[in-house]
């Protein structure tokens, strides 16, 4: 791999890392309260709210050096999607969501996060 013309492209790199970072608590709330919105029969726009929290997170995060982080972020937002399309299982969907939130708030940067039903 060659070297990048700038000397300071790590510094760089991290400093958004570390941008991002600090973000991740006011993302994760912001999934946690679409989800409690939701509560145990959510509407379209109450879905809507919450992928749109999850889309978010999917989006960005491994541009930062958050991979597992946001890969998960990109399941969990296509099961929102399932749900917008009449899909059943939402209980199970709230527990994934929870532990999703659970293990970010523990290791955001974990290289995998728990696998799910």
């Amino acid at each position: 791999m060659a070297a990048p013309l700038d000397p300071q492209y790590r510094q760089r790199l991290q400093a958004l890392s570390d941008m991002f970072a600090a973000t991740i608590p006011a993302r994760m709330g912001e999934i946690a309260d679409a989800l409690a919105a939701a509560g145990t029969a959510p509407g379209p726009q109450e879905l809507e709210r919450l992928h749109q929290a999850l889309h978010t997170v999917a989006g960005s995060a491994g541009s930062f050096g958050f991979a597992a982080l946001g890969e998960e972020a990109r399941r969990l937002e296509q099961a929102v999607r399932g749900q917008l399309a009449g899909e059943s299982g939402w209980a199970a969907l709230v527990l994934q969501i929870h532990a999703y939130l659970d293990q970010v708030s523990r290791d955001p940067k974990s290289p995998a996060f728990r696998a799910h039903d």
